[in-house]
């Protein structure tokens, strides 16, 4: 183990401690980690960045952009529908998604901007 990226010594604030793990009881962070574990497989991340792209697609344009069958791509959709990243409506035989609201494609943009960030100061 690198002993340059850990602490020597145990020491620790025991008031900031307290007040964030108090925070954190507020707060459901199983979902938040439910949302980004949802969107950690490749294929849903592309399919999130798709919405984003064009409002609204449907399951054989998403297996067509992806690369994949259409029921791959309705599995994927299935699980991101499950998580409340994106929602479907019905037109005759087709089923349109979409992303559920602006926050998920606010997720995938700064994600995006983030990496490009990375990328250039490596």
């Amino acid at each position: 183990m690198n002993q340059k990226d850990t602490c020597e010594i145990y020491c620790y604030d025991e008031e900031k401690v307290n007040r964030i793990q108090g925070e954190l009881q507020k707060q459901d962070i199983s979902s938040v980690a439910q949302l980004f574990k949802a969107l950690a497989d490749e294929n849903r991340a592309k399919i999130a960045f798709s919405l984003c792209q064009d409002g609204e697609l449907c399951v054989c344009d998403v297996a067509n952009i992806i690369g994949t069958s259409i029921a791959t791509a309705s599995h994927h959709l299935r699980t991101l529908h499950k998580q409340g990243i994106v929602k479907y409506r019905k037109e005759g035989k087709l089923a349109f998604y979409s992303l559920d609201d602006e926050h998920i494609k606010q997720l995938i943009l700064i994600a995006l901007s983030h990496e490009n960030e990375v990328k250039v100061n490596v």
